[in-house]
């Protein structure tokens, strides 16, 4: 079951999040029949994403992240709430590209270079919106700059997403390190410190590691006190409805043109790819509607 979890260290002056995100990654793969190196973008992105909207305190807040990239992938997108739900999908999800070097999934040849985009929807009458430079298209590195270039908080993110060789996800999850305002500078030596040692997430949770273990492993040093355990889900809440909203958008020439045609549509989700069918008297029914 994927899970993560919040604490604290360090007398409040450290605040981490740790997840393992299998599962989910897994979903996305099989739903976006993505590739190996498509999987373990979106895996990466999915992940960060649902930490940072763990962070959000309001119920019906909503987190998104856009990844605009230069390369083959096109852009990737990420929404999760408070709650452990994320959902996502990639633009081109059957692009492919040889090992690096050391044998890794290129994922930042993959998506670019270009900007990544934090969106905090929190009900309010504008969300914030918060947009940097990628200084790398990892994801990781990524989120980590987008924290000290747009928070101003001192951030370690560290993401990870092992595919097997049948193509399914055998690991996939990650942490966010972040340090407080009150944090003394004996404290952020000690953590730089077990940072630079840290093995990779993927080798960690290859390892057994769970989510407060993968804390432990760099918290080790301080008080360590987990103050939250969430399940975390791949979760799409799309619906018929929904789509005959966006449907019912559409310039009125193309749905009398759709309708006209007299034959059923069907329109695929961005998210989770489940289809929805409309048939001729349906889309007969959105049109007049239309004309009111």
């Amino acid at each position: 079951m994927d899970y993560m979890v919040r604490a604290v260290a360090a007398d409040e002056s450290i605040r981490a999040f740790a997840a393992t995100t299998k599962e989910t990654a897994e979903y996305a793969r099989q739903a976006h029949r993505m590739t190996p190196v498509c999987t373990a973008a979106l895996g990466r992105l999915l992940t960060g994403t649902v930490m940072m909207g763990s962070m959000m305190k309001e119920d019906k807040g909503v987190l998104t992240i856009q990844v605009k990239g230069d390369g083959p992938i096109g852009a990737l997108t990420a929404t999760a709430d408070s709650k452990g739900h994320v959902k996502g999908y990639v633009n081109h999800p059957g692009i492919e590209l040889p090992l690096k070097d050391n044998g890794h999934l290129d994922v930042a040849g993959a998506v670019g270079a270009g900007t990544l985009t934090v969106i905090r929807d929190l009900g309010l009458r504008e969300p914030y919106v918060g947009t940097i430079q990628m200084p790398s298209g990892e994801i990781a590195e990524d989120l980590t700059y987008y924290f000290a270039e747009s928070e101003q908080v001192p951030s370690s993110v560290g993401l990870g997403v092992l595919v097997d060789t049948d193509l399914s996800v055998r690991q996939s999850g990650g942490f966010i390190i972040q340090v407080m305002p009150q944090a003394d500078g004996q404290v952020i030596n000690q953590l730089e410190t077990a940072l630079r040692s840290m093995p990779s997430v993927t080798s960690m949770l290859s390892d057994g590691l769970t989510p407060e273990m993968i804390l432990g492993q760099v918290l080790g040093e301080f008080d360590v006190k987990i103050e939250e355990k969430m399940t975390v889900s791949f979760s799409c809440d799309c619906s018929k409805d929904r789509v005959r909203h966006v449907l019912s958008t559409l310039q009125m020439s193309d749905l009398e043109s759709l309708a006209a045609d007299n034959k059923p549509i069907d329109i695929a989700c961005n998210f989770c790819g489940k289809s929805y069918r409309f048939d001729a008297g349906e889309l007969r029914e959105i049109v007049e509607r239309r004309k009111g």
